[in-house]
Formats: C-alpha cells, structure tokens, sequence
C-alpha cells in the first residue's frame, strides 16, 4: 500500500463504517483540460494521498475488474485505448498491461491464475490470451452481452443478442450447438458452482434454466413479473454454498431471491434508483453465520441480508457511474470499476477482515481515519434544471457545455456568470447593498454594549423605557438646548419606591384591559402585524382628485402628514381584528379541521344566548315564528321594571361614552338605535311616576328637530346636554 502522508475519508451508514482507500485523492471532473491535470504534481493535497495499489487507473474510465479465483492477481479493463491491466496484489503494483483492437465487453478467468483469459469485445470477436500474450480469435454471429465459462465440459457460454446461446468448447477448439431459447434475446448467463446448473435472463425478462448434461431446458419463469414490472433481466447469481436460491437482478433496479424449488419470489429489493442492476454477489466472511447480497447499479453498491431484507449499509461514489464491481473473496475489501480514471477502494471492517496481501489494513485505517469531507468543483457551477430554466439555459441541454451529473448539470463558471448578469442586471448591485448590510451590522455587533437583565414582571414596559431612552441618546439631530421631555425613564428601575412594580405579579399590566386601551388608544408596535393581515392600505390614486391636484405647497405640507387609511378586508378579518388575534394558524388549517372547529366554536359574546357565533364571522340562531298579536301581548305582560332597568343602563352608557368618545374602541356597543331609544324614554317616565319613583332633574333625552331617526351619531350628539 502507497502510503504518501495523507488521510483516509470515513463514512457511517446503519452504524457501519466504510473507510474510502483513496484517501484524500481530489475528485477531478472528466473534462478537464490535460494541462490542468498535469498541473495537479504541484498541488500539495495531491501529493499527499493513499494508494493502496500503484497505477490503479485508466486514462477514461473502467469497463470490467474482476480477481483470480486464487486471490493472487487483480485484472481490469478498461479504455480509451482498450486495454486490460493485470496486477500482483502481493506486490501491490502493476504487473503488465496489454491493448486490445476493440473494446472489451467483458472477460473470463479460464484458470486459476492469469494465464488463460477469454476477451468478448465489441467487434463480435472472442479473444484468448496465454501468458505470453494473444492465443487465439473467434467471431461469434451476434454481439455478445455476457460470458461464462463451463470448467465441467470445457465449454465457453456466450450470450448475445439473439435466442441462441452460444458454445466454444476449448478443449476440442470448435463451436457446439447453441443452447436455444424462447427469449427475443439474452442478456445475462450464470453458471452455479454447485450443481452446474446454467441460467440465462432475457429481454422479456424470463430466466430460463439448462442441464449441461441433457443440453435443454429444464426450467422458465417470467421472473420480473412477479416484481410487477415489465422490464428486462440484467443480472443472475447463484448461492454456490448451499445451492438452491438465485438471485435475479431486472432493469428496473430490482433484486428478486428465488428458491430454485418455486416459482415465486421469497425477497424483493429495490434500489429506489430505478437503474438496470449491473451485478449480484453473495459474499460470506468468517464474521457472519449467514450469506450477505451486494447488488450494485450505476449509483450505488447496496449489502444487505437476504433473509429479511434490512441493508447493512451502502457505497455511493462520486468519481462517476459505476460499471462493475469486483469483492475480494472472504474479505471486507471491495473495488469499483467507474466512469473515470481512478478506480476506487473501499474497506468495510463489519463485512469481514482486511485480505492477506494487505493485512495491517485494519490497523492502518484507525490511525489515518479522517471527517468526511465534500470535494467540488472550483472552476464549475452546478446548476438544477430549475436553475436553468431561469437563467434561459434549457437549449443547451445535450451540448458539450453542460455535463449532466446526478440530478443536475455542471457549467462552466464564466458563462454562468455571463448568464446571471444577463437575466440579472441588477445582481451585482444587490450583492454590493448586502454587504454593505452585514459589514455595518457587524461593527454594530463590535460595539460595547450594556446588557441589561429584564425583571419578569412588566418586562415590555422595561423594554420599552430602555428603548426609548437608548433612542434620545442616539438622535444626532436633537439639539443640546432642547429640554427633556418629562415622563418615565430607566431610574425607576433603581428606585425602591417602584420595587414592587417589577416583583409583584399582581402590578403586571393588562394591555387587553379597557382601562389600559382607554389610555393609550394608539394600536403599539406590536399590532402592526395585524394591521398588515387583516387591513388594506387605500392607495393614494383612490384619494379624492380634489386633493390629488392641489397646487398649494402648505396644502402639499399637510397631506405628508395625513395619516394613512386602511379599509378592512372582510368581516372576518373584522371580527379578528376586534379580538385581538390572528388569523394565520387557522387558515393554516386542513379544510376538515376549520368545519370541525366551526361546530365546536362559540365565543363568549354579547349576542343572545341562542346565537352561535362560528370563525369566519358566522351566526346561527334557532327561533319559532308567532303572530303578531303574539308579540303585542308578551309586551304588555312584560314586567315596566325591566324598561327602567334597561333605560337607566342605556343613559349611563351614553353619559359616559359622551365624555370618552374619541377613546373608545367598541363604537357599536354604545350607539344603539335612535328609534329604540327614543320610543322608550316617554313609557320609562310612565314607568317611574307609576312605581312612585322620584325622577332626578334633567333624567330625559332631548332630541333635536335635525336629527334622522336612523343615525345614532344625532342621537348622541345631541344628548350632550342631558342631565
């Protein structure tokens, strides 16, 4: 293992630790330009990375990596140039490399070692190569899909596009009849180790089964169907320890685990990505009693139990998509075959023991462990097809200045900015004006500055005084002559003569009280909120054109300082603005919950008992209907004690409402009817002389010749001199 002073980068899934052996290897993005990756020997965190193989890449990517069934070597194949690289694990370096004309597809270890392997390129040709180089070469009619090799008979498997499986017996060097099957085409051939049982995955996404001994088919089953998908079968893999359960990977991106004895899956898995399944493993350790799964797709290596169907854990690179996978045998060591340069190493203690070639393994990741850490791209902008769509950038989907990766797409970052100033003239400003904000809200936050403690009782009146006398301080265009206006101040707070107004509950001020809103009439800061949610300003082009066109610069004075009108949004928005609360959290509210509260609501109001007052401002009342020769004889039957009561009531409303008028924030509930009153005031007086009760001087309402029955602004106006 290369070890050049870095650090290796840990993650933890389901309390699994996965330790990445390429250390603190910078993620470089495929397109860069060669310069500016030969630039990387200079670069310090390049220099100082973990190898754990010498010259464990490709120029462009890796196709297919797979180990010797005797551990010894690693082999990988990869391009541009194809190519396959062959390793000595023992000596943790590259052995030899050689070229191929055509790109390999994928590869077979004929023996135990490398000195037999069988090539499937993409020219429709097999190649086979000894030691000292290439053997031989076939053609095969189709284009092959997959290999596998037969050691019982000699037979080399290969799967095409076509319903014939084809077969190259290598000890008698010539082709056999094909294997013919009902699938349009074959994508996948296994070969169990057990019972030598061949099975092959189709397009249609059935798995049919051969007996090498019979060459038929003993067996076929829609195996995707069962999943209910209509997709195709990408990967087989047989349980050589006990061999009777196949697990079949579709192109849907799920694992189905059969029972060679049924027809019906007994686990499905879904990678929740969507992907075709790539390949299928079952890996034992020494560590575990049962078998684990690792499936893997182009986004991600999943382990999981087939048993039950929990994960264990999950691998996820960024180098780039994954095209294969290769686990060492009984070991926690697994490489990945991606869409880039580096193929990378991950070591998963919980999954079994470091190999023997690399035995101070474990030891080595405990002492190098690192913080995960995210690598980007400095010279490139990510961007979501969202973010596209508002910067007009859609018509270069497909084009060579956008690289599509995960969900999104990677941009060069001069021409975003090109694009953002483009859509976005004003960008730059706003950015200047937002960091002017901060820079001056941090020399504020640098400022000494008194903390003062806020007693528990009256802590808004506290607030309030320190606020404002904070203010009168900092007011740079108050004049040093100008007296101080006399009120309360934050010397209160040391006098013991107001002690008890800061520690005794029963000093606290009740702002919804009348007496207090009597007092301040003006709505505090704190009903600005409402204000804004239940009001609507008028604008100024509704104002009367009269007013609009005055010439008259005092007029124009004083029209800056009229106060701003409001117009209520509903009576709703009324009736919340009149209780003080706010209207958010219930409109918040799922549509069910605002009926059900709607029956469940009854506010304490000054309506008759019989009325139910509902959100909204919803009334409901329940009458029976009388003749009017009814009505006429309840009130003659009614008690006169009742009409002076109710008199006497009314006239103590309306004297004292007279004298606070301008304060009062409930105007219904002073200005009855005129008519109402009017008529009662003649039978109360009948009422009063009939119980012989004396009348005070002055008890009555004078009412004026001007004034319309129907306006209760009359009525009061002219009940000033009463009494």
């Amino acid at each position: 293992m290369a070890y050049h002073g870095g650090t290796l980068k840990s993650t933890s899934i389901n309390g699994v630790k996965v330790y990445s052996l390429t250390g603190h290897q910078r993620s470089l993005a495929t397109w860069l330009n060669p310069k500016k990756q030969r630039a990387l020997r200079k670069d310090t965190e390049y220099s100082q990375r973990v190898e754990l193989i010498q010259d464990l890449n490709f120029e462009t990517a890796t196709t297919k990596i797979k180990a010797t069934p005797d551990g010894e070597f690693l082999l990988a194949s990869g391009i541009y140039p194809p190519q396959v690289k062959v390793y000595e694990l023992r000596e943790l370096s590259l052995k030899f490399e050689r070229h191929l004309v055509s790109e390999i597809v994928d590869f077979e270890v004929l023996s135990d070692d490398y000195s037999k392997i069988a090539f499937m390129c993409a020219d429709r040709s097999i190649c086979l190569h000894a030691k000292y180089g290439s053997h031989y070469k076939v053609r095969i009619p189709r284009m092959g899909r997959d290999m596998a090799y037969d050691s019982w008979s000699c037979d080399l498997l290969c799967a095409a596009s076509s319903t014939d499986l084809y077969r190259i017996n290598l000890s008698q060097g010539r082709f056999l009849a094909p294997l013919t099957t009902q699938s349009p085409g074959l994508n996948v051939v296994s070969r169990s180790n057990c019972h030598g049982l061949v099975a092959c995955g189709g397009e249609d996404g059935a798995v049919e089964c051969f007996d090498m001994r019979a060459r038929s088919s003993v067996g076929r089953i829609n195996a995707v169907a069962a999943a209910e998908d209509d997709g195709q079968v990408t990967a087989i893999e047989f349980d050589d320890e006990g061999g009777f359960q196949m697990a079949v990977g579709s192109s849907e991106g799920k694992v189905l685990i059969y029972d060679l004895r049924s027809s019906h899956p007994i686990r499905v898995k879904d990678h929740m990505y969507g992907s075709p399944i790539l390949d299928i493993k079952w890996h034992r350790t020494l560590n575990s009693e049962h078998p684990k799964i690792i499936s893997t797709d182009n986004h991600i290596v999943r382990i999981w139990d087939p048993e039950t169907g929990v994960g264990m854990t999950s691998i996820e690179p960024t180098g780039g998509a994954i095209n294969d996978i290769c686990v060492i045998r009984e070991t926690g060591l697994m490489l990945l075959a991606l869409d880039s340069t580096h193929i990378p190493s991950y070591f998963i203690p919980a999954l079994g023991p470091a190999p023997k070639w690399c035995s101070y393994l474990e030891n080595l990741t405990e002492e190098l462990e690192e913080n995960a850490q995210t690598s980007i791209y400095d010279d490139y902008k990510f961007l979501t097809k969202e973010e596209l769509e508002r910067l007009n950038l859609t018509n270069l989907i497909g084009t060579n200045l956008l690289r599509a990766y995960m969900h999104g797409y990677f941009i060069d970052y001069r021409l975003y900015k090109k694009a953002k100033s483009i859509t976005d003239p004003f960008a730059y400003d706003a950015y200047i004006e937002k960091r002017k904000k901060e820079k001056l809200e941090a020399m504020h936050r640098e400022r000494i500055t008194i903390k003062r403690k806020l007693p528990k009782v009256n802590r808004h009146l506290v607030r309030t005084l320190l606020e404002d006398e904070e203010a009168a301080e900092n007011d740079a265009d108050k004049k040093k002559s100008s007296k101080k206006k006399k009120g309360l101040n934050s010397d209160i707070l040391n006098d013991d003569r107001f002690a008890e107004l800061f520690e005794n509950p029963e000093f606290e001020i009740d702002e919804n009280s009348q007496e207090y809103m009597a007092l301040h009439p003006i709505a505090p800061q704190k009903q600005t909120a409402l204000l804004d949610e239940h009001f609507e300003p008028i604008m100024e082009d509704e104002m009367s054109e009269g007013d609009a066109s005055s010439d008259d610069e005092g007029r124009l004075d004083k029209k800056s300082q009229t106060p701003r009108l409001y117009e209520v949004k509903d009576e709703r928005h009324a009736q919340a603005f009149l209780e003080n609360v706010s209207l958010a959290n219930e409109d918040a509210l799922p549509l069910g919950e605002r009926v059900a509260a709607l029956h469940d609501d009854q506010r304490a109001s000054r309506l008759h008992g019989d009325v139910k007052v509902g959100r909204g401002g919803s009334r409901e009342i329940s009458f029976v209907s009388r003749s009017k020769a009814k009505y006429q004889e309840d009130e003659d039957n009614k008690d006169p004690r009742h009409c002076v009561f109710g008199l006497i009531w009314a006239l103590w409303i309306t004297r004292n409402n007279l004298r606070f008028r301008s304060e009062l924030y409930y105007p219904q509930m002073v200005f009855g009817v005129a008519d109402g009153w009017i008529a009662r005031c003649a039978a109360a007086r009948d009422c009063l002389v009939s119980m012989s009760c004396s009348v005070p001087p002055g008890f009555g309402l004078r009412i004026s010749s001007s004034c319309s029955k129907g306006d209760p602004s009359a009525v009061c106006d002219n009940t000033a001199g009463a009494g």
